[in-house]
């Protein structure tokens, strides 16, 4: 046989009897997929060639044996590598819509391995069970790993959360790959392969998730809830769940996040993280008044969601202190040189420490269930950790035995207040069950927090962690969010990431620099980004925030307000802000963003507002800061705009409430929204006296020019 066809109803895979990749169409355009460039479509590699006869001929280095034959037998694809005597069996699971490629077993004779070799499981080290060299399509989505235009999609993700995809640039095209780790998971471990009009690959992923039972991460995307922003409820509890459904509710949020501080006690940052039954003593019926306050969010109309730390465990837990578990991760390991009393303070080991944490926080050793806190070490015979504090973190001293392994613990680099798991074993499950109880109680979305946090590889355990928690969840989540990504994330975080907190001065130039360039690239995953927290510190401004919020539904994605209501109460223009932010909700709830609109809020040079007409909808127009109002007191922002051929002039107090002196002849109307009422203004023998006790709208038929001139002269009174 010459060739290898593969193919559905949408596309065709046509391999060589030499396991080159020859031909990839869209079978409806016949539109051909691949770059000029030969590769082979599977690889081998060892970490050192293993054949007895090779390994003499070879240097030892981790090698890459290209495929160089392949045959079909009973619908499985055999393949034989170049200098390799065994063979991969590889199952291919062709649907309508996708192809998912797994390794099913090896054939091995007798003397694959030389002279002397017993016949032992093939000593694999990776297996890629996809390799495609693809035109230069226009588009690159980096997360879900597919290569796009206008007319085909080429993609190649996970089918479970054990394989590895990516893509790697070359002149003129990109590889895109799948593959398989043996220190992960080999056998039964699937990519896939898509091939699809852009319109239509949605549509094939969705299939791939249903048939093979991942989460759903299509129909999260289909969702009418994925671009709302949510109000972050700080510090929220039964006690006071009425306050922030109200301010929730003022600010037009339909969802709410509820971070795992708020249910459990926190002494201090990420310290407890990972004990899920302890309730602060606001929930004095525990888990009772959970599910109540979730019923009560619930009822005024808006979603609730679980925020938490799924890969942290807090150095205050049980997991950590008297003896911390043997399941937390180690990021080296030592085995020790001389037996270690419970007196020693220098502890001799056999591995070279060198390259170990020098951060003082960060300086933790783990033997058995001790933690010791080193001060220095040695990279020279005799190698051993000096100025060692025993029973760190008011765990147990005891002796340990000659040639007993441990290492230095996965401390946590934010505030190292917490430890890392390790995802190979079932400590992250135990996690996963009590995290899946409480979101239970009533929660229908959630944040992966800390999902950074997991042991190498992390692009296949930042995913994996993710979903260990992801499937004990008793429904599924409408969407979700996290701080780190893998490609199998895709199928989870609907979402994308959140950025995060920005200083008022600087938050317009953060947010056009960072979530409104990462909204764009994320488009070309088929997704959206959460364009940040956004906190309401003192000298937030509502065009601060509106500008945030302009952008973010420009790619039709949502932003988080931080909802502190102790903070919110001392900040003057909240109101304002909340306001500003229920507009903004109402017009991306009531299709007021069309593709029109959104093309115009993208220029991020402009800014925009949203205005309540003469007949109470929603109205766009472009304001400009004017800059020295009131003299340039600090206290007085100002922004023109032109509406029905009228210069209009907001203003505001950033101090609060006052009244603005202003020298102004002609008719004015001073209204706080286009079709509101007019407010009583004061006027002396020279000035108009406004009150700025909130945003309002001055509209007046003067020139441009005049106006401004006159509101640059005016005084805070």
């Amino acid at each position: 046989m010459s060739q290898i066809i593969l193919e559905n109803e949408i596309f065709q895979l046509i391999l060589s009897a030499a396991g080159k990749a020859e031909s990839l169409i869209l079978k409806e355009t016949g539109k051909q997929c691949l770059y000029e460039e030969k590769l082979p479509f599977f690889t081998l590699t060892e970490e050192r060639p293993f054949n007895n006869e090779i390994r003499l001929a070879h240097p030892t280095k981790q090698t890459t044996f290209d495929a160089d034959r392949v045959r079909m037998e009973d619908g499985k694809l055999i393949v034989g590598f170049a200098l390799i005597d065994f063979e991969a069996v590889i199952r291919v699971d062709i649907a309508p819509r996708y192809m998912v490629f797994t390794l099913e077993d090896f054939i091995v004779k007798p003397d694959s391995f030389g002279i002397g070799v017993e016949p032992i499981e093939p000593p694999v080290y990776e297996l890629r069970l996809v390799q495609l060299p693809v035109l230069p399509f226009e588009k690159f989505g980096e997360w879900l790993n597919v290569l796009w235009d206008d007319t085909v999609a080429v993609n190649v993700l996970s089918a479970c959360p054990y394989v590895k995809v990516g893509a790697s640039e070359r002149s003129g095209h990109r590889i895109v790959f799948g593959e398989v780790l043996r220190d992960v998971k080999l056998k039964n471990a699937g990519v896939a392969l898509i091939v699809a009009k852009p319109e239509e690959l949605l549509d094939s992923i969705e299939a791939l998730e249903n048939d093979f039972d991942l989460p759903r991460g299509v129909a999260s995307r289909r969702s009418p809830q994925i671009n709302r922003s949510y109000y972050d409820a700080g510090g929220i509890d039964p006690t006071n769940v009425d306050e922030h459904i109200a301010l929730a509710k003022k600010g037009g949020f339909r969802c709410m996040m509820v971070y795992y501080s708020s249910i459990f006690p926190e002494p201090s940052e990420f310290s407890r993280n990972g004990i899920y039954d302890d309730f602060r003593p606001e929930y004095e019926n525990g888990y009772e008044d959970l599910v109540k306050m979730l019923d009560k969010i619930k009822a005024a109309g808006i979603i609730p969601g679980l925020h938490i730390l799924h890969t942290h465990i807090g150095m205050h837990t049980k997991y950590l202190t008297p003896v911390a578990d043997h399941r937390l991760n180690l990021t080296r390991h030592f085995t020790l040189a001389k037996p270690l009393t419970k007196e020693d303070t220098t502890i001799y080991v056999e591995e070279c420490p060198e390259g170990v944490p020098v951060y003082e926080k960060l300086r933790v050793l783990k033997f058995m269930g001790e933690l010791i806190q080193y001060e220095s070490f040695t990279t020279e015979r005799p190698y051993c950790f000096t100025g060692c504090k025993r029973g760190f973190n008011d765990t147990v001293v005891r002796d340990h035995e000659l040639g007993t392994i441990g290492g230095i613990l996965d401390v946590s680099e934010f505030l190292a207040l917490s430890a890392y798991i390790d995802q190979r074993n079932s400590l992250q499950d135990e996690i996963a069950e009590q995290i899946a109880k409480i979101y239970d109680a009533g929660f229908e979305y959630i944040y992966f927090d800390g999902s950074e946090g997991v042991n190498a590889p992390f692009d296949i355990n930042v995913g994996l962690a993710q979903w260990r928690v992801y499937r004990k969840l008793g429904k599924e989540p409408l969407f979700c969010e996290g701080a780190a990504k893998s490609n199998f994330s895709w199928h989870m975080l609907s979402g994308g990431n959140a950025f995060d907190v920005w200083k008022p001065e600087t938050f317009k130039d953060m947010i056009a620099e960072h979530p409104f360039k990462e909204a764009e690239r994320m488009r070309h995953d088929f997704t959206r980004v959460n364009f940040g927290w956004w906190r309401p510190d003192l000298g937030q401004r509502p065009d601060i925030m509106e500008y945030g919020t302009a952008l973010a539904a420009a790619w039709d994605c949502p932003g988080a307000l931080l909802g502190q209501p102790d903070m919110m109460q001392k900040l003057p223009r909240m109101d304002d802000i909340l306001e500003t932010l229920r507009r903004w909700e109402d017009a991306r709830a009531c299709g007021f963003v069309t593709d029109e609109v959104k093309a115009e809020l993208r220029k991020t040079d402009i800014e925009h507002t949203l205005l309540i007409d003469e007949t109470g909808s929603l109205e766009l127009a472009v304001w400009e800061q004017l800059e020295g109002a009131a003299g340039g007191d600090a206290a007085v922002t100002a922004f023109l705009f032109t509406r029905k051929g009228k210069t209009c002039a907001a203003l505001w107090n950033n101090a609060g409430s006052g009244r603005l002196s202003l020298s102004l002849e002609g008719d004015i109307s001073y209204v706080d929204d286009m079709g509101g009422e007019e407010i009583a203004v004061e006027r002396t023998a020279a000035d108009l006296i406004l009150p700025l006790d909130k945003k309002r709208y001055l509209i007046c038929g003067l020139p441009k020019e005049k106006l401004a001139e006159a509101i640059q002269k005016a005084k805070l009174l």
